[in-house]
C-alpha cells in the first residue's frame, strides 16, 4: 500500500493530466454529434475485427466436429439413396418405394492409422465388429475407393489399402463398360494400373474408371480414378492403362464402410452353380 501511495505521489501530475485529457475527450464526444458518430463507427470497426478473428479461431477449432457431423449426415443420406437399394419389381411400370429392398449399408468411420510408402499398405479404422463392420466389406472415401476390410476386432478394423500389391479389384471404363483388373505396382501412391482391356477398345485420356459389382464387395459405379496414360502391352492383345486415383491417400480422414446385405446369397448361388 505504501508503495502504491509513493507511486501515485511521484506521478500525480502525469495521472492528473491523463484524467483531464480523458474528461475532455468524453465531454467533446458527448456534446458533439459528429465526433460521437466517428467514435462509435471506429469502435464498431474494432469490435467487428475482434469478433471476426475470434469467430475464425472458433470455427477452425470446431472443424474436427464439423467434419465428423458432415460425415455422419452423409452416412444417413447414403443409406437412403436409391442406389443403395435393389429393385424387386418384375414389370416395367411406375416405381414405388415398396418395390425396393435395401442392398447396401454405409458405416462412417475415422482413419486412425494410414501408410502410403510401403509395398503393402494398410489402414486402421476406429470402428469394428460391434459397429457392424465385418471382413470383406468395401471401404470408400468422399472422392473414390479406398480398400477392403481385412480383419476386425470389437472396436477397430484393418483395411487392405488400394495401395497394396496384393489387392486386385474389378474395374471398368465408364463410357463403354469394358472391364479389367485394377492393381497397384508399388511405385506412385497416386496411380494404379488397369489391365486386361483388349487392344481394340477405344480409350481416351480422362476416361472415368469405376467399380463393377462382380465381386459382390463394391457397389457398381464407385469412382476409382481417371485414365492418365495407356499403351499396348508387348506380346499381348491388351492395353496397360495408368489410372490417376480419385482418392488422395495422404489427405484422408473419414471413410464409409459398405456392407452388401445380399452378398451371401450371391456368393452361395455362384458357388452352387460352379459345383453343378
Amino acid at each position: 500500500m505504501k508503495n502504491l501511495i509513493n507511486l501515485i505521489f511521484r506521478f500525480h501530475f502525469f495521472i492528473l493530466f491523463i484524467l483531464f485529457e480523458a474528461l475532455s475527450f468524453f465531454l467533446l464526444v458527448q456534446n458533439n454529434s459528429y465526433q460521437r458518430s466517428k467514435v462509435l463507427n471506429s469502435t464498431n470497426i474494432v469490435s467487428g475485427i475482434i469478433y471476426s478473428r475470434a469467430s475464425s479461431i472458433i470455427d477452425y477449432l470446431n472443424l474436427k466436429n464439423i467434419n465428423y457431423e458432415l460425415a455422419n449426415q452423409n452416412e444417413i443420406t447414403l443409406n437412403k439413396l436409391k442406389s443403395s437399394y435393389k429393385s424387386n419389381q418384375i414389370k416395367i411400370s411406375e416405381i414405388l418405394d415398396s418395390t425396393y429392398q435395401q442392398q447396401y449399408v454405409f458405416i462412417v468411420s475415422k482413419i486412425i492409422n494410414n501408410s502410403v510408402n510401403r509395398q503393402n499398405n494398410y489402414i486402421t479404422l476406429n470402428k469394428g465388429e460391434k459397429h457392424g463392420i465385418m471382413p470383406e466389406m468395401a471401404v470408400v472415401g468422399p472422392k473414390g475407393i479406398v480398400g477392403i476390410v481385412k480383419n476386425v476386432s470389437s472396436n477397430f478394423s484393418s483395411v487392405i489399402s488400394v495401395l497394396n500389391s496384393n489387392l486386385w479389384i474389378s474395374g471398368k471404363i465408364k463410357t463403354n463398360n469394358y472391364y479389367g483388373s485394377i492393381h497397384w505396382n508399388g511405385n506412385n501412391y497416386t496411380q494404379v494400373i488397369l489391365d486386361d482391356i483388349p487392344n481394340h477398345v477405344k480409350i481416351n485420356i480422362g476416361d472415368t474408371i469405376i467399380t463393377t459389382s462382380y465381386s459382390a464387395i463394391f457397389p457398381e459405379g464407385e469412382i476409382i480414378g481417371y485414365v492418365s496414360d495407356f499403351e499396348e502391352k508387348k506380346g499381348t492383345n491388351f492395353h496397360k492403362i495408368t489410372v490417376n486415383l480419385a482418392t488422395d491417400f495422404k489427405n484422408l480422414s473419414y471413410v464409409y464402410v459398405i456392407g452388401n446385405l445380399l452378398k451371401k446369397e450371391q456368393i452361395y448361388l455362384e458357388k452352387t452353380t460352379e459345383n453343378d
